[in-house]
């Protein structure tokens, strides 16, 4: 059996991937992934990335990485108020001044996807990793997301697992479209800035059997008021430090 860890979008919130890692060091999963989106709203960039290399975790380019990385702006975004549009450019702003350069590398040289393979009695099961989608790390796809157009996807990319992060919000969905072999969707959820209405550090476990597949979904208390104090110290805008507190 092989155990595999997967998380995502952490935004700098430290403390938060702190109680990540302390907990993996716990179960002892035999791999850990992240799928990027270590950077924005919360005051940590350098140590998120500094600490994710430290432990040699794999990980992929997120959206907010790449913006990051070479200095592509701000997109507003229908579904945000003009308040939270002027709170994203300004924490967009604050990691672009306080990112080193050497950091400011490391993220332009992160892979867009990473695929994995096991092997199950008479097969091979593949695994595949990224932030949005399988076409863009922008990209959302929610839980209710159309059930052919994803199994598509997953075929086109020739996985029967796919791994996302991206909209903040985990899930565990079952795939099949009529006769067709069925597949797994799932969503690991955010560590630093989850919006299933609690402030909890949430992570993905798989554990990889010869005939079987467990998922859990795993979510962690952090010091969340450690988090807000530093954003309300910082340059970033209360608007974030206010969204932890409101769901706790």
């Amino acid at each position: 059996m092989s155990r595999i860890a997967i998380f995502s979008d952490v935004h700098g919130n430290l403390p938060a991937l702190k109680a990540i890692l302390t907990d993996l060091d716990l179960r002892k999963p035999d791999q850990v992934y992240c799928l990027g989106d270590l950077v924005d709203f919360a005051p940590w960039p350098n140590e998120v990335i500094e600490l994710l290399r430290s432990h040699r975790i794999p990980c992929i380019m997120g959206n907010h990485d790449e913006r990051i990385a070479f200095d592509y702006p701000v997109i507003p975004l229908k579904k945000h108020s003009e308040d939270e549009t002027q709170a994203r450019i300004q924490a967009v702003d604050h990691t672009r001044d306080t990112i080193t350069p050497g950091n400011k590398d490391f993220l332009s040289k992160l892979p867009q996807k990473i695929k994995l393979t096991f092997t199950q009695q008479e097969r091979e099961l593949a695994l595949l990793l990224v932030h949005g989608s399988t076409r863009s790390n922008e990209e959302y796809i929610y839980e209710n997301h159309n059930e052919a157009d994803l199994y598509d996807m997953m075929a086109q990319e020739n996985t029967d697992i796919l791994v996302m992060g991206h909209t903040h919000q985990s899930y565990i969905r079952n795939i099949k479209t009529g006769e067709a072999t069925e597949k797994l969707a799932l969503n690991c959820g955010s560590v630093g800035r989850s919006k299933e209405g609690e402030s909890m550090a949430t992570y993905l476990l798989l554990d990889i059997g010869t005939t079987t597949v467990t998922v859990e979904i795993i979510k962690l208390p952090y010091p969340v008021e450690e988090t807000a104090d530093a954003i309300m110290a910082s340059g970033i805008p209360d608007f974030y430090a206010n969204f932890l507190l409101l769901q706790r």
